[in-house]
């Protein structure tokens, strides 16, 4: 295997290599194979001069300011919502609220709800969610008397629809689910879960994290009440993500931090709240990284063609095609509708051990429960690795993937 992996590419996925500085790097003696994107994916050099020149060169507080740089620096922001609305083809830049990451986000409408939760209400989410996406929803159950029911997950790792009709019912006042898995890839047909659970006038919230990376994403064709991402995973920077919400249903709900911004006006005896999204977004906000999000969804619009979304299709059927003759490993997550996500156990093995000697190849993976330890327990194990595919990954990186587990099953099992 030769050690350039970048040799015999298309055109635009070389391009697109020539991008990311990072992939440069090497990992000891060996190039850096990043099969890690699902957890956090890797800045093109797009994202990071946005966030840089801004930082130089027009830097201040956003909002209320009347001077040049504040303006430049309101104007910049109020971009990147833009853009991000864009990305979600939601009616109005009012819709999407800046949060530190969809957890946040998934945590601020569950505060939003709460004063309409009552005992015996149920909340629907499905057993492969995201912890982001199910310890929320503990707090309706702790503290308000909720009942959290759970949709199966079937042998394949679909999400089993006859198990989300037959607990939905009139009782059921939300449905929390992945638009796609972060550990099996799993993207189920979220259109009719939302046409189902609005016939029953409960709310629904798509986790989109993975699905605003590999999915294209109209949440007004989807109908959806609310959708989350996270910036990190989309190419750009951490500490922020955002929330999309029906405008008439975030009028309607209450801050969930106070402090500047959020306020119409506030006198020593009343409140009175601003309108969306400002409502929501107390305090001074992450502003660079708010440029590098709206940076990276604009970047990756230009980027994510057909031959990209291909390329990712192929390397992640390399992946699974390598690893299927390897003795004692099973795939965890095998329909055929699911995004570029590889993850599998090995007989006798740890995950932890399995990707720290394929660390020392160059190639890296996650390993562990994946913050999904429901999942875990119904894949009746503790944890599992995960190879995960991005837009800058290649056949070739499938290959020394593929030959560095071969040989990490060998060193462990001998």
């Amino acid at each position: 295997m030769a050690d350039d992996v970048s040799l015999n590419l298309p055109l635009d996925i070389q391009a697109i290599r020539d991008q990311f500085p990072i992939l440069n790097r090497q990992i000891g003696s060996k190039p850096l194979v990043y099969l890690d994107s699902a957890a956090s994916a890797q800045k093109p050099d797009f994202v990071i001069d946005a966030m840089a020149n801004q930082a130089r060169t027009a830097y201040s507080n956003v909002h209320r300011g009347l001077h040049t740089l504040a303006n430049e620096t309101t104007d910049a922001f109020e971009k990147a919502r833009e853009s991000v609305r864009g990305h979600l083809h939601a009616a109005s830049v009012d819709e999407i609220i800046f949060t530190k990451g969809a957890t946040e986000a998934i945590n601020l409408v569950a505060s939003g709800l709460a004063e309409k939760i009552q005992a015996g209400d149920e909340i629907l989410v499905s057993v492969m969610e995201h912890h982001s996406n199910i310890v929320p929803w503990h707090f309706l159950r702790e503290r308000f008397g909720a009942v959290i029911k759970w949709i199966e997950v079937t042998e394949d790792g679909s999400l089993d629809m006859e198990s989300f009709r037959s607990q939905l019912s009139e009782k059921t006042k939300l449905v929390a689910v992945a638009h796609m898995s972060n550990v099996l890839g799993t993207v189920p047909d979220v259109k009719t879960i939302i046409e189902d659970a609005h016939s029953v006038g409960a709310l629904v919230l798509l986790d989109g994290c993975q699905g605003a990376v590999h999915l294209d994403v109209d949440v007004q064709d989807l109908g959806t009440d609310f959708y989350v991402c996270s910036a990190h995973k989309l190419y750009g920077p951490t500490g922020i993500g955002a929330l999309y919400g029906k405008l008439d249903i975030l009028a309607n709900m209450r801050p969930y931090q106070g402090g500047g911004e959020m306020i119409d006006s506030v006198s020593r005896d009343n409140v009175t709240y601003n309108t969306p999204p400002h409502r929501f977004e107390a305090g001074t906000p992450a502003i660079l990284e708010a440029v590098g999000f709206g940076a990276a969804v604009e970047w990756l619009g230009k980027h994510n063609t057909a031959g990209a979304k291909k390329n990712k299709k192929a390397v992640y059927q390399r992946l699974y095609d390598g690893v299927r003759g390897i003795n004692g490993l099973r795939v965890h997550g095998t329909t055929s509708d699911k995004g570029p996500v590889l993850t599998f156990s090995i007989d006798g093995t740890h995950p932890h051990d399995l990707a720290q000697i394929l660390d020392r190849y160059g190639v890296a993976i996650r390993a562990g429960h994946h913050c999904a330890q429901p999942l875990m327990d119904h894949l009746n194990v503790s944890a599992t690795a995960r190879a995960s595919v991005g837009i800058y990954n290649t056949l070739e990186e499938a290959d020394v993937f593929v030959e560095a587990l071969e040989k990490a099953r060998t060193m462990l099992l001998a």
